[in-house]
């Protein structure tokens, strides 16, 4: 380190948004894009610790203390580099991900942590802005070829590993683009697409095939190896009184539609999801009630209320979930930031409504049933299993999730199983992670080496 008691001299910047008032009027990202000379002072934080607390906190272990180390030097080549070893979409979960590592940083034990996942957006973002990332084919191709069923984070991390291996990776994707839920499933303001295509081209390039509009609903022949990577994209209802009323959608029905406003798309008038001048309710607390959050005010909702069953969380880390571990703690996004009244502790009893169309939630809270005007309500209340995949006859564990032993290899010899589609719902980094792993153990299985 240049400076090792720099943390004590610089303090951690605050993010900086566009305008709410501006932002609101579009869905391009909300983020104001930080200067180079601000992530050197702010890799400069990092005390480059003993025992990197951070490394051990991040699911793909990204080489923390080492790329804020060459960033502080000037070079930005060496971080890019040891970025990628661990994270093959550094530009995603530079935006997307929850940040365990900086909850898990020694520093923030007496002080505000180092701004790592920033540090690391600008470091991807450095690298694309001076041409660095370029397609770097294999040098050697094996005979293999594997299928890839699903082209979200597991699947796409795991096809840029197989391929590097040299292998021939075809991804077959059911939606008309490449992406997964990186693609319909979240708004545009917290990841414009173009972000995506730039590094799908990339991949076309180094002889990635992707084969989109394409519902694989039996195992593909002609492969050496398929590894299945849907997600978990069956959504947990709410079967209350009511629930048949116009006007209640699930959370990924409502952005889905959104997302492709947004990119170009003309949909229907008829089963058309839009929030303009509705009373607005998200039923969830989550990032996903979030992200509808934030559409339906861009959309134009006369009010928009978010609301959880559990209690509120503790703003400050509560005393049971000590550093270095990822605490529950009250989250406020930019959705909140434009507007949301939040509310917790509430349960959701009976939908009523009037010619078929959903107007009001009876909702109780320590037993006092009270009533909530709505034109529009949204589930977002998480998902509970993948797809169902009955034809292919494999076996799954007790919640429905597509069961494999420890080399990510399912019930059927040759078919592997990684991300939410194997562990159930959960982040994108850990996708990602999921998806290099089972591509590092179907690479051993192909080479005779599993």
């Amino acid at each position: 380190m240049a400076d090792v008691k720099r943390f004590l001299k610089v303090k951690r910047s605050k993010t900086i948004y566009r305008p709410a008032c501006e932002r609101m009027s579009d869905f391009r990202d909300v983020v104001e894009a930080r200067s180079d000379r601000e992530t050197l002072d702010q890799t400069s934080r990092c005390m480059d610790c003993g025992t990197p607390f951070c490394n051990f906190g991040c699911p793909v272990g990204n080489y923390v203390p080492e790329w804020n180390d060459a960033v502080i030097h000037g070079h930005w080549e060496e971080a890019l580099e040891l970025l990628s070893i661990t994270n093959c979409l550094p530009e995603i979960t530079g935006r997307l991900c929850p940040a365990m590592c900086e909850y898990a940083c020694v520093l923030g034990i007496n002080d505000d942590p180092v701004t790592i996942r920033e540090n690391e957006l600008s470091i991807i973002e450095y690298a694309f802005k001076k041409g660095l990332i370029k397609p770097r084919s294999p040098s050697k191709r094996t005979e293999k070829k594997v299928a890839i069923v699903g082209s979200g984070p597991a699947g796409l991390s795991c096809a840029a590993q197989l391929n590097r291996a040299g292998h021939k990776v075809t991804v077959f994707e059911k939606d008309d683009r490449v992406g997964g839920i990186m693609r319909y499933g979240i708004p545009d303001f917290k990841l414009e697409k173009s972000i995506l295509d730039r590094r799908i081209d990339i991949w076309k390039k180094e002889g990635i095939e992707f084969v989109v509009s394409t519902h694989v609903k039996k195992i593909p022949g002609g492969f050496d190896a398929i590894c299945l990577t849907g997600g978990s994209r069956v959504p947990r209802d709410l079967k209350i009184k009511g629930r048949e009323l116009g006007g209640i959608h699930f959370a990924m029905d409502y952005l889905i539609q959104s997302n492709k406003r947004v990119a170009g798309y003309r949909l229907e008038d008829s089963g058309s999801i839009d929030a303009r001048g509705k009373k607005v309710v998200v039923i969830g607390g989550g990032d996903t009630g979030a992200d509808c959050v934030g559409t339906a005010n861009r959309q134009g909702a006369s009010s928009v209320m978010q609301i959880e069953i559990l209690p509120k969380p503790s703003e400050a880390r509560p005393q049971d979930q000590p550093w270095p571990k990822y605490p529950l703690i009250l989250k406020m996004s930019t959705s909140h930031e434009e507007g949301c009244i939040r509310e917790w502790s509430m349960i959701t009893k009976e939908f009523i409504g009037e010619n078929g169309r959903v107007k009001k939630l009876i909702c109780d809270r320590e037993g006092k049933p009270f009533e909530i005007d709505a034109d529009l309500v949204i589930l977002a209340l998480g998902f509970l299993h993948p797809e169902p995949f009955k034809q292919l006859e494999l076996e799954l564990d007790n919640r429905g999730n597509i069961k494999t032993d420890d080399n990510f290899m399912t019930s059927r010899k040759g078919v592997f199983a990684a991300g939410d589609m194997r562990r159930g719902q959960s982040l994108i980094v850990w996708a990602i992670y999921e998806g290099m792993n089972a591509a590092n153990k179907i690479d051993e299985y192909l080479m005779g080496k599993g």
